[in-house]
């Protein structure tokens, strides 16, 4: 069973042609590549990502519905990205709606996904040994997947797996702590102790914890 794919390239590969297109405009977008208030053409996005017109123009109306992109009548389509306050507001959000995620997954949870969660922490704990961030961050970004499959809500599974694909490039540039990877591992076993007690109390205090810390670290509050 393939529980992770560890790079966004090979993520893309895997995609159909306008999601591969959609997750590469949103990756240059977050990260600053494609800056607010450019101008997007056909023609220079088929030219710059080696597409036609139909996955660009699919593409944009995702970015569109998103809020990433504003289509202008009669200017075109411009860039708009993602101000301070917007991630401010979305690390909130977040923060709800991962704990609310957690108190059903712990009350939901089957035995499948329990031995999903338990595996993801093992590799949390591998990764970490051998000092590999970028594989950590892909795996924590797993860990948090198996619990929103867990809460068996649909909708708020949407949401939170929105808020962590956009939240990923937030401090991407960032330079880490020396026990940045201890540190986040712990706070990590804190939530799946709370599982394996089936600790519904425990498990929300530990992911609220969590979060707060994730934004101070990536956010430099």
């Amino acid at each position: 069973m393939v529980l992770y794919k560890f790079s966004d390239d090979m993520e893309l590969n895997n995609a159909p042609l306008s999601n591969s297109l959609l997750g590469k405009l949103q990756k240059d977008i977050l990260t600053g590549k494609l800056k607010p208030g450019d101008k997007l053409t056909e023609q220079e996005l088929c030219k710059a990502y080696g597409v036609s017109r139909t996955p660009v123009r699919e593409a944009l109306r995702q970015l569109e519905a998103d809020g990433l992109v504003e289509n202008i009548l009669n200017r075109g389509a411009f860039v708009v990205g993602m101000s301070e306050q917007d991630y401010e507001d979305m690390f909130e959000l977040r923060k709800a709606y991962e704990v609310q995620a957690v108190k059903w997954a712990i009350e939901r949870i089957t035995e499948e996904e329990m031995d999903r969660l338990e595996e993801t922490f093992e590799f949390m704990e591998f990764y970490t040994l051998r000092n590999d961030i970028d594989k950590m961050l892909t795996i924590n970004n797993g860990f948090h997947q198996v619990i929103y499959e867990a809460s068996h809500n649909r909708m708020l599974k949407k949401l939170l797996s929105s808020y962590q694909n956009y939240l990923k490039y937030k401090g991407i540039e960032s330079a880490y702590d020396d026990d940045y990877l201890t540190t986040v591992l712990e706070e990590h076993r804190a939530i799946f102790k709370a599982f394996k007690d089936k600790d519904v109390k425990a498990g929300t205090l530990a992911m609220e914890m969590h979060i707060d810390r994730a934004r101070e670290r990536r956010c430099g509050i």
